[in-house]
């Protein structure tokens, strides 16, 4: 039985009978927090028009992919890791590097080499490599369990952050890679914002479609038998390393699909797209979102890109104090949430 009956299909019962409705806002926290993310997304893009509603879409579709991917290891296999955001790094660079066809000036850089590749050429090849990767890291990890886990996924994340900042005949380094190609087929270009959020949309359900299907199914049952108790399921036969890697593998690809749709839209990335914090603010989504919930992790996102995109509206808020504003609020949402739902705003499960 899937684990994400409660967020989606109580909203979808409240619309269509307003009797089951009333029932269900009494004291539920999950139909109140669906309706009050969704409204405020819907309110949000009416007051600043449908040019920053398809961007905010866009942003929403890249991180949702990458919380939802994430869930599966941390929510579903109870596997806290901090180092995601490397496999999003690697893709991106590996979508940018091939498909960047600039003549960069050589002041103070060497020019990196140029592919000129399309766009659905390159992203497979960034997907396969960030696979290959967490194979060769997963192996190492599955050594280590609960905290040990954490600080080697950090160290992952910290060693991927300083390749891409020091190899710069690949990257650049801090300079960065520019022009980046948008994707293509055939005579059927998605250069226009609006194309764009439809094709991230549609990656989006896609990894949506294939984390339902691993997570209701047996493979999915010992996930959850893995976080519940892993010992045990050890106890019963299972090949406990290899389910976790396997999950690790398909995470970090889906992460890896994130950051090629991240590099093309914005046509420019540099090592700061990458560093720890921005892993911590993915945990942080996927836990206010709520564990093993994949609809929570789509909640999560967006509520996050609410609010990061929304405080930059402040009138009393000068724009230079924006992002520390931003960590502040996130940083008082989670404390919250551990003191009074450790499980997150449609998770069953606790940290």
């Amino acid at each position: 039985m899937s684990t994400d009956s409660g967020g989606g299909g109580s909203l979808i019962r409240a619309a269509r009978e307003p009797g089951v409705f009333m029932r269900l806002a009494r004291g539920n926290l999950e139909l109140w927090a669906n309706l009050v993310v969704i409204t405020w997304a819907v309110v949000f893009a009416i007051w600043q028009g449908s040019g920053f509603a398809i961007t905010l879409g866009t942003v929403f579709a890249i991180w949702a992919i990458l919380a939802v991917s994430l869930n599966l290891v941390v929510g579903f296999t109870g596997l806290l890791s901090v180092g995601h955001i490397g496999f999003f790094g690697i893709g991106a660079y590996t979508v940018a590097i091939l498909t960047s066809n600039a003549q960069y000036e050589q002041l103070r850089t060497e020019a990196i080499p140029t592919f000129g590749w399309p766009f659905f050429a390159a992203l497979p090849v960034g997907i396969v490599l960030a696979g290959l990767t967490a194979i060769a890291v997963g192996v190492v990890f599955n050594r280590f369990r609960d905290d040990i886990f954490v600080l080697v996924s950090f160290g992952f994340a910290v060693i991927c952050f300083n390749v891409f900042l020091n190899s710069r005949a690949l990257t650049r380094g801090a300079f960065g890679i520019h022009e980046i190609a948008k994707p293509e087929i055939g005579s059927v270009a998605f250069g226009s914002e609006v194309a764009f959020l439809i094709l991230a949309l549609v990656f989006l359900a896609v990894v949506v479609l294939i984390s339902w299907l691993i997570v209701s199914s047996s493979f999915g049952r010992v996930l959850t038998a893995i976080r519940e108790d892993e010992r045990a399921t050890e106890v019963f036969g299972y090949q406990v390393t290899h389910f976790k890697l396997t999950v690790w593998v398909i995470s970090a690809m889906m992460a890896a699909a994130a950051g090629g749709l991240f590099a093309s839209w914005t046509t420019f990335i540099d090592p700061n797209s990458f560093i720890l914090l921005e892993s911590i603010l993915l945990v942080s989504i996927v836990i206010l979102g709520g564990l093993a919930t994949i609809w929570g992790s789509i909640l999560g996102a967006m509520a996050f890109v609410l609010l990061e995109e929304g405080m930059r509206f402040l009138p009393f808020l000068p724009d230079e104090y924006v992002g520390q504003a931003r960590q502040v609020i996130l940083g008082v949402l989670l404390v919250l949430l551990m003191l009074f739902r450790p499980q997150g705003l449609l998770g069953r499960y606790k940290l």
